[in-house]
């Protein structure tokens, strides 16, 4: 064989590269290959463990050390890019059905051992948090973002197949659907010396958008408008909130998906929210069964550390099949409520948030009702108007709003929904209520003007769901760059 180590590899230049995944199989056997990748694991000096993001499995490549110069064997360190052009042989040792028989070798880029921190041993998750420039080089990591771009797909596919339009809503707004006030300012003002007013106050006419403005929390209100005219679209998108809330459930960016439908009712919202629930649970069963199992396997072995009454009743991939084959249970809030308020935790103070009607379900109670008084998923309905938004509903009893929240296991709520107010006096009097003048969202109002009709909608934080998915337990671990309140690095 004609053994090449330039880093040109001139030879190799006609051929494209096979991503590994591809060459796992033995029917790929017998036909050469150009293979990139990083370095795993380099042993007797003739064993490369290489993996290029494209599966979870390493491919090893068969190096000839008699060939091969000693400078370049001394380099091929953990992290190291490398490049081979080889002939794919089924594996003559175990652990693996195929291997490479490399014959044109060409390092790419190196990585000093003593420096580069990503090394083949368990790294802590606070610590893989301080590089998360590079820790999508674990395995762990790399498990965890393929599973989510298999569940953004997932979400496209649903949406998709049943003729909704994706309807990109706007980053920047002037608008607070949740009526909350944690929002990021967006201004192109001197913040040290802003123009001022007659009054003192600062001249927000001369601003870019010649308005107050902000980075988005929802692009519900924005989706509303589309579907009263192409009947169903969803968004999927950024957005913000700044909550100071530094805990293992929060961030100040996330993804979400929120669907709105016209001439449809709660009844429908739900439907809709279960079938696109199971859809994409199912849907990453199939296709990321690899990453799951293996995502699995870690949840188990750090579940062993931890007392038998804190470790799941089931392995991750059958928590995620259970959700798929069972009925969703439906509740009122009332009904919730009375359940709670005749539990042995309730009963033996062991919940540490109240439970009253008008009082919102926290985590705790959720998570009661899901995994000790029904033992599946739950969608709880017609909650108080007075802890929800605006724009839900109002019932026919005057007390409570067509809301709808979908519940499950290990995580309680994983989707909110209701049926959207469509009635322009009842709207009215609710921004009213809510202290939010009509003339911030006037053309909202204004669908309700021009042949307005029912319709619904639910939000789906994607963080929290590929949470759910892969069994993750910080929601900081699944978006490849967190932000969070005093953290806005990478």
């Amino acid at each position: 064989m004609n053994h090449a180590f330039e880093n040109d590899m001139t030879d190799a230049n006609h051929l494209s590269r096979t991503p590994i995944a591809n060459l796992l199989d033995a029917s790929a056997t017998g036909l050469t290959y150009k293979v990139c990748g990083w370095v795993r694991t380099f042993r007797n000096d003739r064993f490369l463990a290489v993996n290029d993001g494209s599966t979870l499995h390493n491919l090893q490549w068969v190096v000839d050390k008699d060939q091969t110069p000693d400078d370049l064997l001394r380099k091929l360190n953990t992290g190291a890019a490398v490049q081979a052009v080889g002939t794919l042989i089924e594996s003559q040792g175990g652990g693996q059905s195929t291997e490479l028989v490399v014959e044109e070798l060409a390092l790419l880029g190196e990585a000093d051992p003593d420096e580069f921190p990503i090394q083949m041993k368990r790294h802590s998750l606070d610590f893989l948090r301080e590089k998360a420039h590079l820790r999508f080089r674990t395995n762990t990591f790399g498990a965890v973002f393929r599973v989510r771009h298999v569940l953004q797909y997932a979400v496209h596919s649903f949406f998709h197949e049943r003729g909704f339009y994706q309807l990109h809503t706007p980053i920047i707004t002037g608008s607070d659907a949740e009526g909350a006030g944690e929002m990021f300012r967006v201004t192109t003002l001197d913040v040290e010396n802003p123009p001022r007013a007659e009054d003192g106050s600062v001249d927000v006419s001369q601003d870019f958008f010649g308005k107050e403005s902000n980075l988005t929390v929802s692009g519900q209100l924005e989706a509303e408008l589309g579907a009263m005219a192409l009947g169903q679209v969803y968004t999927f998108g950024p957005t913000f909130r700044a909550e100071n809330s530094n805990t293992s459930r929060h961030l100040a960016e996330f993804w979400m998906i929120e669907p709105e439908i016209a001439f449809a009712d709660l009844k429908d919202d739900m439907k809709l929210a279960e079938d696109c629930l199971k859809h994409v649970l199912q849907y990453a069963l199939e296709h990321a069964a690899d990453d799951l199992a293996f995502l699995e396997k870690r949840e188990l072995d750090a579940e062993k550390q931890l007392p038998q009454a804190e470790r799941h009743d089931q392995p991750l991939r059958a928590r995620l099949q259970a959700v798929v084959d069972a009925p969703f249970t439906h509740l009122t809030y009332t009904e919730a409520i009375d359940l709670l308020r005749n539990s042995k935790p309730y009963k033996k103070k062991k919940f540490k948030f109240p439970v009253e009607w008008g009082v919102d379900l926290q985590s705790e109670h959720e998570r009661w009702l899901v995994e000790k008084h029904v033992g599946g998923p739950v969608i709880v309905t017609d909650y108080p108007a007075g802890i929800k938004a605006f724009y839900m509903r109002d019932n026919e009893d005057g007390k409570t709003v067509a809301a709808m929240d979908v519940l499950v296991p290990g995580i309680g709520e994983i989707i909110g929904g209701s049926q959207r107010e469509e009635r322009l006096d009842v709207l009215k009097k609710k921004c009213a209520d809510f202290n939010i003048p009509e003339e911030h969202v006037w053309w909202y109002l204004e669908t309700r003007k021009f042949g307005t009709a029912p319709h619904c909608g639910f939000g789906m934080g994607f963080e929290r769901l590929v949470m759910y998915v892969t069994g993750m337990g910080n929601i900081r671990d699944v978006i490849p760059f967190p932000r969070t309140p005093q953290n806005a690095e990478f």
